[in-house]
């Protein structure tokens, strides 16, 4: 018989948003321990009165009976075992058990695996997305995702004034869950046509600058030093270096600069494309001066261009340190652009739409517009960065500067 037994528990040291707390399955063997998740969620009390009260309400006694049915199958699982190890009690603990078709706990395991990978932005939309959904119906499995679900999701969420766009991010984090898990192909809810639903899409609004409201930008002059002048400059980078988001501006390495040529990879799709692809891009005199500016003076290639990320930041910091970077450029760019009289709310997606918009009114090819923004889900455009010579590249570019001339 194997040593080892399992216990639920719930986690009190990591309360969610909403005060509730995650279910653990806690197996122990030979003073070690691992701990497994059960996709439920309860407040302390919840679990404690679910657990040992005497005298249960109907809810309470569903509660226990769903915590005790994963004691049990692990412990079931823990009596198979002649030797218990922990890589063949999850062999076979987590192939068959209720909540791999659970849609929270299938949102929770992949969240846990994002986290893995240091992929924290996406493990918190997933996040936002699973307590959408929870929110909406909870106890979710695979089979219970109809058409007709999703539409009324979606309107449930359009009558909590949700938008379109949002509900088409929920949900498209959803399909990715169903791709992921081996799930019978007729009973998929997505796609178009008779019996299928199509995930909504919002039209996009353009967040552009005129090459005049750029110019008004430009030529503003903040107090030296100042978070003004740090938010004007590192928008106008962001504007010139093909509308880079935040997290890449901090996460610039000294080996990325090449001269005139700045060359590195999102890293919001690095891990998705089998191959590197590089973006790259004309440094203009101006990203340069900016660099000069608020850079930090190390030549060593692994150094960080600007002095926001430390080399042993966990990805959680990193990420909290990068929110911080777009509020403040957010909010004192805001203010710059109300003094100079733009009439937009404008941020750092601004100086992307602007980016992309500004080349397009030029001329520019909407290949190269797309290679340079590293929209790697176009297929249509993924191999023609490589088509552009250097020259090419900043002769193209040349027309963001164009008010200089």
């Amino acid at each position: 018989m194997s040593i080892a037994s399992a216990k639920a528990y719930i986690d009190k040291a990591h309360p969610k948003k909403d005060g509730k707390c995650s279910v653990y399955i806690r197996v122990i063997s030979r003073r070690k321990h691992k701990s497994y998740k059960t996709g439920i969620s309860l407040s302390a009390k919840e679990f404690d009165r679910a657990m040992t009260a005497k005298r249960r309400t109907t809810q309470e006694t569903k509660h226990q009976r769903k915590i005790q049915s994963f004691e049990k199958k692990a412990n079931d699982v823990i009596e198979t075992l002649p030797f218990f190890t922990f890589p063949k009690f999850e062999e076979l603990y987590l192939s068959n058990r209720d909540v791999v078709n659970n849609i929270a706990s299938a949102f929770e395991q992949y969240i846990t695996e994002l986290r893995e990978q240091e992929r924290i932005g996406t493990a918190e939309s997933y996040e936002v997305a699973k307590n959408s959904i929870e929110k909406f119906k909870a106890g979710l499995k695979f089979a219970d995702i109809t058409p007709r679900l999703l539409t009324n999701y979606e309107n449930w969420m359009l009558k909590q004034g949700r938008s379109k766009s949002t509900i088409g991010i929920y949900l498209r984090s959803l399909r990715a869950l169903f791709n992921r898990a081996n799930i019978d192909r007729s009973i998929y809810p997505f796609g178009e046509g008779k019996g299928k639903y199509s995930i909504p899409t919002s039209r996009n609004i353009k967040k552009a600058l005129t090459l005049e409201e750029i110019a008004k930008l430009f030529y503003y002059k903040a107090k030296k030093g100042t978070p003004e002048q740090m938010a004007k400059d590192y928008w106008i980078f962001i504007y010139l270096c093909n509308g880079l988001n935040v997290k890449d501006l901090c996460l610039l390495k000294q080996k990325n600069i090449d001269g005139d040529i700045l060359r590195y990879e999102r890293s919001k799709t690095i891990r998705s494309k089998k191959q590197s692809e590089e973006i790259i891009i004309s440094l203009k005199p101006e990203a340069k001066a900016i660099i000069k500016r608020w850079g930090v003076k190390n030549i060593y290639p692994e150094a960080y261009v600007f002095p926001h990320l430390e080399k042993e930041m966990t990805a959680v910091r990193q990420r909290d340190i990068v929110k911080q970077v777009t509020a403040n450029i957010n909010k004192y760019i805001k203010r710059t652009a109300k003094e100079v009289g733009i009439k937009k709310p404008v941020t750092t997606y601004y100086a992307r739409h602007s980016f992309a918009t500004i080349l397009r009114n030029s001329g520019a090819t909407t290949e190269f517009i797309s290679e340079a923004l590293g929209h790697s889900d176009l297929k249509t455009t993924k191999s023609y960065l490589a088509g552009f010579e250097t020259d090419k590249i900043h002769q193209t570019t040349d027309a963001l500067t164009a008010f200089a001339k």
